[in-house]
């Protein structure tokens, strides 16, 4: 049914679009070409029917725009919140944010590398011995 509306919405406007451009201008327009005395219909008529046909069509698009509105297709979540912006905002990701890398994972066997191995032991220096000062000179 929105696909129907649609159409009819477009060809109401190109419809629109003609009849305005063939209605009489302050400079003649294409209307004051059918002045000729064997036209069934005169300048004064031709010109009445342009006004009525272009009040027509845009009511017509009016109706058409504000009842297609009821036809277009709406999302029903089971259990949502009901708002795609509100759903769009919840799950954003923030870019400021720090990205998470994997865990490492140990080259020979392909599982996580793990946290609790002990790092291996390193031999401190021993401290270097002191010796005593020199005694002042008398």
């Amino acid at each position: 049914m929105y696909t129907l509306i649609t159409v009819l919405l477009f060809i109401t406007c190109i419809l629109l679009i003609l009849i305005v451009l063939v209605q009489n201008s302050k400079g003649g327009g294409l209307a004051s070409n059918f002045q000729s005395s064997n036209q069934i219909m005169g300048v004064r008529k031709t010109n009445d029917f342009l006004e009525k046909a272009t009040w027509f069509l845009a009511g017509a698009l009016l109706v058409l725009s504000i009842g297609g509105t009821a036809f277009i297709a709406r999302e029903n979540k089971a259990g949502g919140s009901g708002s795609a912006m509100k759903d769009q905002i919840e799950n954003a990701v923030d870019p400021n944010q720090v990205p998470s890398f994997p865990a490492p994972t140990d080259s020979k066997t392909g599982t996580p590398a793990s946290t609790t191995t002990a790092a291996p032991a390193t031999t401190t220096p021993a401290a270097p011995a002191t010796m005593p000062a020199p005694a002042p000179k008398k």
